[in-house]
């Protein structure tokens, strides 16, 4: 299983991981441990391994025409009851980029991608579907109060795979401008 998502410099990945391994202490969550913090952009879908390359190839194509643009996060939310997360301020590049990304990777064709119909809501989870519901509402209790912000210049995009264990990122390209 492969995604291609906007993954956060290490600075962010390092606060977004405490509140994570918050999560697993306090509530027994590992799934939101298992990637780094990013920013989905096309979700996860199978592909056979020897069309890796070509996804590479495709996903550097693309970038290569982009330019980077500034990330905002604000503050925590939630996709009640399973799902807390990071929110990303509205972003109309950011909107554009999932779009024309879309759009690029299935008018390709000889890869196994189809278009999402479901509404792109950029977030960087915290806690996700191995979050009960009973617990959900003590944790969100305390995520909703809490402030938080900052930002980076995405510059990139990572495709990322899962290794039976964990996601990890196995190639990025960069934006014409990075």
């Amino acid at each position: 299983m492969y995604f291609i998502a906007l993954v956060a410099p290490g600075e962010i990945n390092k606060e977004v991981l405490e509140w994570k391994n918050f999560m697993k202490e306090r509530h027994g969550c590992v799934v939101a441990l298992r990637s780094p913090a990013h920013i989905t952009l096309i979700p996860p879908f199978w592909l056979d391994e020897s069309l890796e390359q070509n996804l590479e190839n495709a996903v550097t194509g693309f970038s290569t025409q982009k330019r980077s643009f500034q990330i905002q996060l604000k503050n925590f939310s939630a996709f009640k009851p399973r799902v807390i997360y990071v929110s990303v301020e509205p972003n109309e590049e950011l909107q554009e980029l999932q779009r024309s990304l879309q759009q690029y990777l299935v008018s390709i064709g000889s890869l196994p991608l189809k278009a999402d119909d479901r509404p792109f809501h950029p977030h960087i989870s915290i806690a996700t579907r191995d979050l009960h519901k009973k617990a959900f509402h003590e944790a969100w209790n305390i995520f909703e109060k809490k402030k938080y912000e900052s930002s980076w210049r995405a510059n990139s995009i990572s495709l990322l795979r899962h290794n039976e264990k964990n996601w990890e990122v196995i190639f990025t390209s960069q934006f014409a401008d990075a």
